[in-house]
């Protein structure tokens, strides 16, 4: 069983400097790649691959400009080069868009190191081993576990912060939990995050006072960065990236801000999660929600996306593998809402405004918990696990 493990790194300045100058080498290589392509598709109309601009880059490029390059891994280089190479067979097959350069404004980086040799990667309680850099001390002890294999690793910054993802090989459990007998529907929503068939309700925490006071010094923050750009404008300078250090330090605060809401919602969807799974049910039944489709309502866009769907079903996948609990999806225009869970009857004029569900039968009850013993009691379905 193969398991990624991410911890914040406590790196010293020549270790910085090294990650900095590697990040950087590997986003210039895939930009190389990029317009290396572009002139090469314009003018001959072939493409080229990643291992011949691999070679072209070793044995010819380096020896006359930018020689800088080999002095960072290369293996890190040849993983970037081999990432170009995969965004345009996505394209080609249609299956995403043109590869975009990468900028050196943003704020997530991060650089791949491939083990090739035994002593590559290493890992003890309180350091990581990485290649070309060293041992580099984890602010977390024993998070990742010694008696597993690292098969790779990468190095992200995010918000002038270092972070380290290995990916490990584990023996898997000899034996799983005992389930309960009883299974369990799961409606998502956006007034509150998850309602499950046992009446138990999860609420938003966008909503909360913490959030949203975090929400307000982050409009704050952009607003003064705003007002930064806009008088190098009126100064009449040539490029907004000549940028004092004013601009940098409020740059860097509104990333770290950025960071601390996404931490809190992932934070909070991991731990609906784990409560999910502690009841330890035979069965999960959730709904195929159509995330891109909603996203196209403009008045609830960026609630949606505050709600971060996608990483609860990631995780409620991962951790039914584990604990070896069927998980079942029903479809996306599977009724839920409009069905009633007493009699069956479907109420089609049934309206977002209506939050409470009433039925001729006589049943009388919160539409969202309606909804989730509906999906307890679907009988179509797909298994995920």
């Amino acid at each position: 069983m193969r398991r990624a493990y991410l911890i914040e790194l406590k790196p010293t300045n020549e270790q910085i400097t090294k990650i900095n100058q590697t990040i950087g080498v590997c986003r210039h290589v895939y930009n190389l790649y990029l317009s290396k392509n572009q002139e090469l598709y314009e003018s001959e109309g072939k493409f080229l691959s990643g291992y011949d601009f691999s070679k072209w880059l070793n044995n010819v490029y380096t020896k006359e400009y930018d020689q800088w390059i080999k002095g960072v891994s290369s293996k890190a280089v040849k993983q970037e080069i081999m990432n170009g190479d995969t965004a345009f067979k996505r394209f080609f097959k249609g299956l995403s868009g043109f590869p975009r350069y990468k900028k050196k404004k943003n704020q997530d980086v991060k650089c791949y190191f491939p083990k090739n040799n035994k002593t590559d990667w290493a890992v003890e309680r309180h350091r990581v081993k990485v290649p070309t850099i060293g041992w580099v001390r984890l602010k977390e002890y024993g998070y990742i576990p010694k008696n597993g294999i690292v098969k790779s690793g990468t190095i992200c910054k995010r918000a002038g912060r270092y972070f380290v993802s290995v990916l490990c090989e584990l023996e898997e459990r000899a034996t799983k939990p005992t389930l309960n007998e009883t299974g369990l529907g799961i409606d998502l929503g956006v007034k509150d995050f998850a309602t499950r068939s046992d009446g138990i309700v999860h609420e938003n925490i966008n909503k909360t006072i913490s959030v949203k006071r975090i929400e307000k010094r982050l409009k704050r923050e952009q607003r003064s960065l705003s007002r930064k750009f806009e008088n190098v404008k009126k100064r009449g300078e040539t490029s907004a990236t000549n940028k004092r250090a004013n601009i940098d330090k409020n740059i860097l605060r509104v990333q770290k801000l950025h960071a601390r809401l996404a931490n809190i919602r992932l934070e909070y969807v991991k731990s609906i999660v784990n409560d999910v799974v502690k009841t330890k049910p035979t069965f999960i039944t959730v709904e195929d929600l159509n995330v891109k489709g909603m996203m196209k309502n403009k008045h609830l866009s960026k609630t949606i996306a505050k709600q971060c769907f996608y990483a609860f079903k990631t995780w409620l996948l991962t951790k039914c593998e584990e604990y070896g609990i069927e998980l079942r999806q029903v479809d996306t225009f599977y009724p839920s809402s409009k069905l009633c869970s007493c009699c069956g009857q479907k109420k089609a004029d049934l309206k977002l405004s209506d939050r409470v569900y009433t039925c001729e039968c006589g049943n009388v009850m919160d539409r969202d918990l309606n909804a989730s013993i509906n999906l307890l009691q679907a009988k179509e379905y797909t298994i995920l696990t």
